[in-house]
């Protein structure tokens, strides 16, 4: 089968950092979904894993955690999907990724495709909704609903990926104020477009940019981007009791300067579940067949923001390009080999 994999860590200008290869088929194990990938999205994780993870014994390591796609064949103990089902999901960190013609995954954390959208339309979502779904609901503890009116939400770097599920997530199914973030002319008309209540811009001190919008304080923060850089002024921004997500990985976090407000602190990574297998890795399952059914009822859309055309080494190239210059708006998705 056709993938693009990388033999060792280089730079994305260098040709060999994603090649076209190669691979022998995967063989589904008893919960695995054999997939055949119809098109796949590009995250931040992609271009992470290519500058920092060498792979192991010059085998060459396949990147890729959004997938659309149909299912080709199911293993022996698979009961949630059969042949011919239109699926989507962000796979395992701990396995191969997805950018390959044929992909396994465990069934437990793949959903069934909205109705509604193709298939590049559906690769933009699976990652960055399981991670809103998880930040808002489970790390936040958010109710759906209008239990949390009169609360407020700062999502700081609203315009990428996590940022454009996750401000339709909190104005959609939330009573919280939302506030978005983004620095460009271009990228906060998008934010406003996802539904946010405020935009101001990240490049600004954040609690000035707040008080000209007639907001003293904020009780939640999803910090998605440069937490490291943004965390005196989120802390300054945060009332009294408040609480900090974040899914970035800052060089370093000095976490004392929480302890004044008494502000909780909440990390979200949304490959856990399927990395430790935990108990409740069906919720994920759940999660993306929930969303699903939210856009196909017209209530979220699809975050695509650039389509790069087939999926082979030069476009993946294009891609991590484009996200390691954090100029990215919404998704950039590829479709058919």
């Amino acid at each position: 089968m056709k993938a693009i994999a990388y033999y060792q860590s280089l730079p994305i200008d260098d040709v060999a950092a994603l090649q076209d290869i190669e691979l022998p088929a995967p063989a589904p194990g008893p919960r695995d979904l054999l997939v055949e990938v119809r098109a796949i999205s590009v995250n931040p994780v992609d271009t992470k894993v290519r500058r920092n993870v060498q792979p192991e014994n010059g085998a060459a390591k396949v990147l890729g955690w959004d997938v659309a796609g149909v299912v080709k064949a199911v293993g022996s103990e698979v009961s949630l999907f059969q042949p011919g089902d239109k699926v989507w999901y962000a796979g395992s960190i701990a396995r191969a990724g997805g950018n390959s013609e044929l992909h396994v995954v465990d069934e437990r954390i793949v959903g069934h495709m909205p109705r509604s959208l193709g298939f590049a339309e559906a690769a933009a979502l699976p990652l960055t909704a399981i991670t809103a779904w998880e930040l808002l609901f489970d790390r936040l503890q958010i109710a759906e609903g209008k239990a949390d009116q009169g609360q407020s939400l700062l999502i700081v770097g609203a315009a990428g990926g996590v940022g454009s599920i996750l401000t339709q997530l909190a104005s959609q199914l939330t009573g919280l104020k939302v506030i978005g973030t983004a620095s460009r002319p271009e990228t906060q008309q998008w934010v406003r477009e996802l539904g946010a209540d405020h935009v101001i811009d990240h490049s600004q001190p954040l609690a000035e940019a707040l008080r000209a919008e007639g907001i003293a304080q904020v009780t939640h923060v999803a910090s998605l981007t440069q937490t490291d850089q943004h965390l005196d002024q989120l802390v300054e921004a945060l009332a009294p009791q408040g609480k900090l997500a974040l899914i970035d990985d800052p060089k370093q976090l000095d976490v004392v300067k929480l302890k004044r407000k008494s502000l909780s602190l909440h990390w979200e990574f949304m490959y856990t579940r399927s990395l430790f297998e935990t108990p409740d890795m069906l919720e994920q399952h759940k999660l993306l067949n929930r969303v699903a059914e939210l856009i196909d009822a017209g209530t979220l859309k699809t975050t695509l923001g650039e389509h790069f055309g087939t999926i082979n080494a030069q476009n993946l190239r294009r891609a991590h390009q484009l996200l390691e210059s954090g100029a990215a708006k919404g998704k950039i998705v590829l479709e058919g080999f």
